[in-house]
């Protein structure tokens, strides 16, 4: 091999060795940043014996089992890590009697923390307000610690829904809980019945359950359509989707096209009263829970007409998960639209450091103003809880963070300042300005 191509060779190849590191004094900053986490699901506090069965609309606990990826299984070492960092916990193995001390310990704290434990434990994660999805906040969820983001699906699916939970178990389990949601909805705005006209049922119940969650604190709406249909939500009439409404309102099953029909204009209808709400609108994107899940119905290009409707410029849109899974690197694209955003959230429970760091560095070479924080935080079971998958999924995040902007620095394309300005609009300053703080 010649002298100059070796010595090229050698140069390229410790480059990317040396990108595949973070620089330590950037992690260090990133490490200080306090952050807005885009979209989690916290738990409540409870009393001895009480259920929590808010921290998601659609929950993935009762249905058929399927392996977590190898970072969220037990045996990853960010969670003995994270023990030591919340708890103080001075072992390095995971025997018996040492895990008894461990929840003896959070136990301890918990109680002395009382009511504001949830917010004692995201200042050990160094965020400073978090997005709660949830049905409703509850007990220890206060503002400005956690922001509420409730769940709009229900109001998609007004009609008999039998057919469609035919489909698979999991859509039998999430549509009998969208039903048990829009009952909730409609006893919130005073309304006995579903109306028989759609327009009545726009009127008396979908803008005012809106209203009604905007007054009460919510920031953003979020829909989790992906585990219900497909996310094309195509252009659909208010003539043609009134016939439908009308005429299977009170019995008879809808066509499966007709229904979908129905849907595509009540989102897009939701859509455009969130943006004149001043609601930024969350889709799940990319990979979900349960082993029926339509990937291919969640790629987030199938939004791309709804983000190109004229009449829905001042609704901003925000793909969660990023398209997580095998559509990121769609999201660059579609940042381009003036009103789209997305963050790496879930990402960060279901991949490595090294391998979320190549898809933010994608975005942020794209619209640096789009990319926000995520952690995807949810309940977990006793010494694996919300505590521990926060901190893990808030570690992976800072650390791909720091090793996307160091690669960035390597390659000549952002100065150093450069690089301390993009971490600070990742984690925190892209959703201030988004949420008007």
């Amino acid at each position: 091999m010649k002298p100059v191509l070796l010595a090229t060779l050698i140069l390229i190849l410790a480059s990317t060795t040396a990108a595949q590191s973070p620089d330590p004094q950037l992690l260090s900053e990133i490490q200080k940043i306090k952050a807005i986490d885009n979209h989690s699901h916290p738990p409540r506090l409870v009393a001895p014996n009480e259920i929590d069965d808010e921290f998601d609309a659609l929950p993935c606990d009762p249905l058929e089992p399927s392996d977590p990826p190898t970072a969220n299984r037990p045996g990853n070492p960010q969670f003995l890590a994270a023990w030591k960092s919340l708890w103080g916990y001075k072992y390095d193995d995971k025997t018996e009697p040492h895990i008894r001390e461990l929840l003896a310990t959070k136990a301890r704290i918990r109680q002395e923390q009382a009511d504001n434990y949830l917010n004692w434990v995201l200042d050990q994660l160094g965020i400073e307000s978090e997005l709660a999805n949830r049905i409703a906040l509850g007990r220890g969820l206060t503002p400005p610690h956690f922001r509420w983001v409730p769940f709009d699906d229900a109001l998609l699916f007004p009609l008999s829904n039998n057919e469609l939970a035919q489909a698979s178990p999991d859509r039998k389990f999430f549509l009998s809980r969208e039903d048990m949601l829009l009952t909730r909805y409609l006893k919130d705005v005073g309304v006995a019945a579903l109306p028989a006209s759609l327009d009545d049922y726009l009127k008396s119940v979908v803008t005012p359950e809106l209203e009604k969650q905007k007054q009460q604190g919510a920031i953003a709406i979020k829909f989790e359509a992906a585990y219900l249909r497909s996310l094309d939500f195509e252009p659909a009439t208010r003539d043609d989707a009134a016939t439908v409404y009308s005429k299977y309102i009170r019995e008879g099953l809808p066509p499966a096209a007709d229904y979908t029909r129905l849907q595509d204009f009540l989102f897009r209808y939701v859509a455009a009263e969130a943006g004149r709400l001043g609601l930024p609108v969350h889709i799940h994107t990319g990979a979900g829970c349960g082993t029926y899940f339509n990937l291919y119905g969640s790629e987030p290009l199938r939004l791309e007409s709804v983000f190109n409707d004229p009449s829905l410029r001042k609704t901003k849109f925000v793909l969660l998960h990023g398209g997580s899974g095998p559509f990121t690197r769609e999201i660059g694209y579609l940042l381009m639209k003036p009103n789209v955003y997305a963050d790496f959230s879930e990402q960060t429970w279901m991949t490595s450091a090294r391998a979320l760091s190549q898809v933010i560095r994608d975005w942020l070479e794209w619209y640096p103003e789009k990319v926000l924080f995520g952690t995807d935080l949810f309940p977990g079971k006793a010494e694996y809880d919300w505590e521990e998958i926060g901190w893990q999924t808030t570690q992976t995040a800072r650390t791909a963070l720091a090793i996307a902007l160091t690669g960035m620095i390597q390659d000549g394309e952002i100065t150093r300042p450069r690089a301390s300005e993009l971490a600070h609009m990742a984690l925190h300053d892209n959703a201030a300005k988004l949420y008007g703080w």
